[in-house]
């Protein structure tokens, strides 16, 4: 393995394993894999030194396996959050791996379930606020499933925490996972008599939410319904897909250092899950969403129908920030500038399910 101190690291999960980009200047790319063969890798998370990776085989299900050399040696110890007999639910798989405060490993399961560790991966504790809730009973799977997808830690804080979960919505705790509210207020809900969800009403869609760079107390989301903004305390969300293409879309990812700066990819609608006119564009807006840029420079201009899933779009820390974005057909795009070009540096990948990256260290 050739990752050096210093390189920038994109994790790509595909379909059919996980493969390892490192740049040391994000113009030349080097891939190692695929690691997991054959196995679908939802998600993959680093620190820039330990690599954690979410990898189900079909007659086993889902382990989190963890290594210290950039795959090209995993632990032997496997794990796997579970629940307990008692619930009688099992996990099919685990979607979102996160690091938060203290060192605490999180992850985010199928059905959906709120999992931590804290010691690297190795053992797994059921966050029973949010998995024992008595509401659980009335929740109902979307098309995608019943998953938690979205994990947001507050920096600083570890009392405070922001998860979602597809057909659900979006929860919030303020004492450590002990008890969990509902923050669905505003959100546009067409099949719906009133047209709109309140604060406490099941059945959301939230697609990916994200934190702003500078402001943590404010999210951003890619729903089903629309693209909104939320800082804590307000009593809804605020649309803010004005200026959009589509106001649906799955993936989101946030500036790593710019306030109000977040990055989304529209799709056509619902019922045709592409991109649209056949021709892909990211958009970013740098105003907390009153606007968005279009940014298609070195994308294709006609007869692409891609898909981004998601977990399909992630930003780097460098400055400028590079972003990162995954397809359905196999494509990786990257930009070093922030989004203004981009570059595919691998385009025959197995379909790609998530996108995140790190620097090692």
């Amino acid at each position: 393995m050739s990752v050096k101190k210093g390189d920038t690291v994109v994790l790509a999960g595909t379909k059919k394993g996980l493969f390892v980009l490192h740049s040391r200047d994000r113009r030349r790319w080097k891939s190692e894999g695929p690691y997991f063969e054959g196995m679908p890798i939802y998600h993959a998370t680093s620190d820039g030194k330990t690599l954690h990776a979410s990898a189900t085989n079909d007659h086993w299900g889902p382990a989190v396996r963890r290594s210290t050399s950039w795959g090209a040696r995993w632990a032997k110890d496997e794990s796997a959050p579970a629940y307990a007999k008692a619930t009688g639910l099992s996990v099919e798989r685990v979607w979102n791996l996160t690091r938060g405060e203290e060192g605490t490993l999180y992850a985010g399961v199928e059905p959906a379930g709120l999992f931590a560790s804290r010691d690297d991966g190795k053992t797994w504790q059921s966050v029973e606020g949010f998995n024992a809730q008595k509401a659980r009973k009335d929740w109902m799977p979307g098309g995608g499933g019943l998953c938690l997808h979205t994990i947001l830690p507050y920096p600083g804080d570890a009392r405070r925490m922001v998860v979602a979960a597809s057909a659900v919505g979006i929860f919030g705790t303020n004492d450590a996972g002990t008890s969990w509210r509902l923050m669905n207020g505003g959100i546009a809900a067409p099949f719906l008599p009133a047209g709109k969800t309140d604060e406490t009403m099941l059945g959301s869609c939230p697609h990916k939410l994200v934190r702003d760079a500078r402001d943590p107390a404010l999210l951003y989301m890619q729903n089903h319904a629309g693209v909104y903004k939320r800082r804590r305390g307000d009593a809804a969300w605020t649309p803010i897909m004005k200026g959009l293409p589509s106001p649906f879309g799955f993936p989101m990812a946030a500036h790593p250092h710019d306030a109000g700066t977040v990055y989304t990819m529209p799709l056509e609608s619902d019922m045709n899950r592409v991109t649209g006119g056949g021709a892909p564009a990211v958009y970013r807006t740098r105003d907390e969403g009153k606007s968005w840029t279009r940014l298609a420079k070195g994308w294709p201009k006609e007869s692409a129908w891609l898909t981004v899933l998601r977990e399909g779009m992630a930003t780097d820390g460098k400055d400028p920030a590079g972003v990162y974005v995954g397809t359905t057909t196999g494509q990786l795009y990257a930009s070093r500038d922030e989004g203004d070009s981009w570059k595919c540096i691998a385009q025959t990948l197995p379909p790609v399910l998530s996108v995140s990256t790190t620097v090692a260290r």
